[in-house]
């Protein structure tokens, strides 16, 4: 009976947590978000993956992918509407390939600072390479017009996918950076909020 407790109180402490960095991500989305490739002005950067990496961290990649699909689908629903159900799916299919692979690479024994550099870039490199399929099959719908059709959409858009590629590893290895500089103080804060 006790042992039920307990475990019940971890699993609740858990959601908690999880659900107070979703919203921390959804906040982080509102309050900064920029362009940085003057050509790609409608891609901009924002920090909504560092919290769902740092409860990647905490709790292990399957929470991890828990996290980053609440995220993705309040992020779609509010402030990225205009993307609709495709944006949530290619934010989904980047970040959790991040969370998954980094998740996988840090955990156990291997919770140490070597590994999570390690887990860090080798998430980021997932992510930057996962957005290439992304960015050529499934960019092209949301400029194709029955002037501009999909083709020639995925032409144009093939031609700059360099500009994708620097634009998606910014973004992925910055917030890779910025997990690692804020995982172990936001994780120390966390553990002080448990649940009795």
């Amino acid at each position: 009976m006790e042992r039920t407790e307990r475990t019940t109180h971890k699993t609740i402490d858990r959601l908690v947590k999880l659900a107070l960095l979703a919203a921390v991500s959804i906040i982080l989305v509102l309050l900064i978000h920029f362009p940085i490739i003057p050509q790609l002005s409608f891609l901009e950067y924002d920090m909504a993956d560092v919290p769902i990496l740092i409860g990647t961290f905490l709790f292990g990649p399957l929470w991890g992918l828990l996290l980053t699909l609440v995220v993705c689908v309040l992020q779609g629903v509010t402030v990225s509407s205009s993307s609709g159900v495709i944006g949530i799916l290619m934010h989904f299919i980047a970040t959790g390939g991040f969370v998954l692979v980094a998740g996988l690479i840090y955990r156990g024994e291997r919770r140490t600072l070597k590994y999570a550099i390690i887990a860090l870039i080798a998430g980021a490199c997932t992510m930057t390479a996962l957005m290439v399929p992304l960015n050529y099959f499934i960019s092209p719908m949301f400029i194709a017009t029955e002037e501009f059709p999909y083709p020639a959409a995925q032409a144009a858009i093939w031609s700059q996918m360099w500009l994708f590629v620097a634009f998606n590893s910014i973004k992925a290895f910055g917030n890779a950076l910025l997990t690692f500089v804020l995982y172990k103080a936001v994780g120390r804060v966390l553990k002080l909020t448990f649940i009795k």
